[in-house]
């Protein structure tokens, strides 16, 4: 798999590029009655290029957007739509992780791109409250069901992907680990 595209090369991201699917995905969130509550589910995920940016001629960036979808096995509805990007930053070998959810929550995530063996591996993390890489939420979430921390471990090889996501939040008046944790395979390849 080529990492430059029309001319732009696109790092550890360009592993990430193409159709995703994923049949055992596993969603563990709190329920209505404050409970914890685990779903299967499948889900779809597509990266395509984005391109190159350069911020006040010093920082240069490439980026991968993505678009994520995943459905509950139970009744085949979906449940969650993400949108985002992944953004590298070649000559610090940072990443950062932008998503937004249709529920009034968007995040910018930070952290490292490590390699393993043939395995690429990207964790990030937000906080709430921070001023670089943080949290912004709309008033009804803060009250009712606050993001207090996101961490996500994605690691890429060769056609599979996998995914760890941790969401820290504060529903239900607890605190609660939200998880959710998949295996994809790469069905097609396909630059957007």
């Amino acid at each position: 798999m080529a990492k430059e595209i029309d001319g732009i090369d696109y790092g550890p991201l360009a592993q990430l590029l193409g159709k995703w699917i994923g049949q055992k995905g596993t969603d563990i969130a709190p329920d209505n009655q404050a409970q914890n509550d685990e779903s299967p589910f499948t889900d779809e995920l597509t990266f395509t290029v984005a391109g190159y940016t350069e911020n006040a001629e010093e920082q240069q960036l490439v980026a991968v957007k993505y678009h994520h979808v995943v459905r509950k096995n139970e009744n085949g509805l979906i449940f969650h739509d993400q949108i985002g990007h992944w953004i590298y930053e070649p000559g610090t070998n940072k990443i950062m992780h932008s998503l937004t959810i249709p529920r009034g929550v968007v995040l910018l995530a930070g952290g490292e791109y490590t390699q393993d063996g043939a395995e690429g591996i990207f964790e990030v993390e937000a906080t709430a409250g921070s001023e670089t890489f943080g949290i912004v939420q709309s008033p009804f979430m803060l009250e009712k069901a606050k993001t207090t921390a996101f961490k996500m471990s994605l690691k890429v090889k060769e056609n599979e992907l996998s995914y760890y996501e941790l969401t820290s939040l504060e529903i239900y008046g607890k605190e609660f680990a939200h998880e959710d944790f998949s295996t994809l395979k790469r069905v097609k390849y396909d630059l957007g």
